[in-house]
């Protein structure tokens, strides 16, 4: 007999949960590959090689990330340096800061459109921003606060997808038109993380249900604060250095895992909802977006088990309780520390520490911003101790962007929707860059290495 309903999709056969465990269980036997014919048919698993370089898959005019000088003819770590469009980031940061200006907007141009917008320019893309800044009508009440999500990044996928149905030309492929469809996208990403966490709060632990609309003159920052807050109000320093953050997250080159995502399915000629939504589904993993969470909570687990938060020896020995696989998540990483590209330190981490020493000072948390300063410091030293590297570890910029969202009061619940908020700039620009170039669809090789067997019949298994 067929069921009738069910409230979870989990209670929908929880009557044959042993079998699914044996049929889990024959899926590992048989899915299991010998680690030795990765080295022997050298296979760059993750497409890097043995050395950690990235296999090289394709071209790029967005951004660049430098982590070694090799002018040599030899391979020596650098200060790690980013550059979008050319522009060296510490400038561009330093540019519209020393100008009391907020950055994501123009940075969003410059990825976008290839060069620094003249004022004319940012004025009328800012404009326009401010013009997609809205969401069809009832498309608030209809999606998303109809079936609430605990995940936010599974509740923005969802809302991506569901304005394909709201666009007469949602699978045109033409660059004006996936233009339009990434400002839209740009503008809207706020509206939808924010009031997708508003529905969350009041339907699963009954909270006020408040929709605040955003405000024209308004910075993406400034509007994704008044959104969240109920009282609509926030500080210009919470808001500058949200935007740094935005900015800093915008773009990472087209080998990171989202964006190679974003060039992958936009290869294949598919809808920008569709290749943004994948995009939103990659950058969602913990080892990619949802990184920061994960310093978060090691913070937290540290902050109870060290009692002297001044005691470097303390300090040090709860490291290297992290690396025996002996404290927090006990998976031997220390989390924020380390990057797959940089090696003697990640630029986004040294622009973000400055202002985090400032916001830390207005939030009157400075022993913990001393903490997070000796944890990085004694990190790098004990992990040379303790493991082979072939690069140098330093901090990321993971490391410092949670105890940055914990102290402008963000939930945690929205950490990876702001990364994403930032992200679909960076996204939008290699997106319109593949169809450009447009090549062939993207299709790496896997080598078979299973037996070949005969055919059975049924009756003879």
């Amino acid at each position: 007999m067929l069921p009738t309903g069910f409230d979870t999709l989990d209670d929908q056969y929880s009557e044959i949960t042993p079998e699914l465990e044996r049929l889990a269980r024959l899926c590992v036997e048989n899915g299991r590959i010998d680690a030795a014919l990765y080295t022997k048919h050298r296979v760059n698993r993750g497409l890097r090689d043995l050395n950690g370089n990235g296999v090289l898959t394709g071209l790029t005019e967005i951004s660049e990330i430098q982590a070694f000088d090799t002018s040599s003819g030899e391979k020596i770590p650098i200060e790690g340096k980013l550059f979008f469009r050319g522009v060296n980031v510490e400038d561009f940061v330093r540019g519209f800061i020393g100008e009391k200006r907020f950055g994501f907007e123009e940075c969003a141009y410059l990825l976008i459109f290839g060069k620094l917008p003249t004022e004319k320019q940012l004025a009328g893309f800012t404009g326009l921003l401010e013009r997609y800044r809205t969401l069809p009508t009832s498309f608030v009440r209809d999606i998303i606060m109809k079936a609430p999500n605990a995940d936010m990044m599974n509740t923005l996928a969802r809302s991506v997808l569901t304005l394909h149905s709201y666009d007469t030309k949602a699978n045109e492929t033409d660059i004006p038109n996936v233009l339009r469809q990434s400002l839209l996208l740009t503008a809207v990403f706020p509206l939808l993380s924010v009031y997708g966490y508003q529905a969350f709060r009041h339907y699963f632990a009954g909270d006020d249900l408040f929709i605040h609309t955003p405000k024209a003159g308004l910075s993406t920052a400034e509007n994704i604060l008044q959104m969240l807050r109920k009282d609509g109000k926030y500080t210009e320093l919470e808001a500058r250095i949200l935007d740094v953050a935005l900015v800093l997250h915008a773009e990472h080159g087209g080998g990171n895992n989202s964006t190679f995502t974003t060039h992958v399915v936009s290869s294949s000629g598919t809808d920008t909802y569709s290749s943004v939504a994948a995009s939103i589904c990659s950058l969602k993993g913990p080892k990619h977006g949802g990184a920061n969470i994960k310093v978060v909570r090691m913070f937290e687990d540290l902050k109870k088990t060290v009692r002297d938060w001044t005691d470097d020896d303390e300090v040090e020995g709860y490291l290297r309780a992290l690396l025996h696989g002996e404290a927090f998540d006990r998976a031997g990483l220390i989390y924020g520390m380390g990057h797959a590209v940089y090696s003697l330190s990640d630029p986004r981490a040294n622009i973000f520490k400055y202002f985090v020493e400032n916001l830390s000072k207005e939030k009157g948390r400075l022993d913990e911003y001393r903490l997070y300063n000796s944890v990085q410091r004694l990190a790098a030293k004990v992990i040379a101790d303790e493991r082979e590297i072939y690069k140098g570890v330093s901090a990321n910029i993971d490391f410092y962007s949670g105890f940055v969202y914990s102290m402008l009061d963000l939930p945690l619940e929205l950490y990876t929707p702001i990364f994403a908020i930032a992200r679909i700039a960076g996204w939008s620009a290699h997106r319109i860059e593949e169809l450009i170039n447009a090549g062939k669809i993207i299709r790496p090789a896997y080598r078979n290495v299973s037996e070949r067997v005969p055919y059975t019949p049924i009756a003879e298994r």
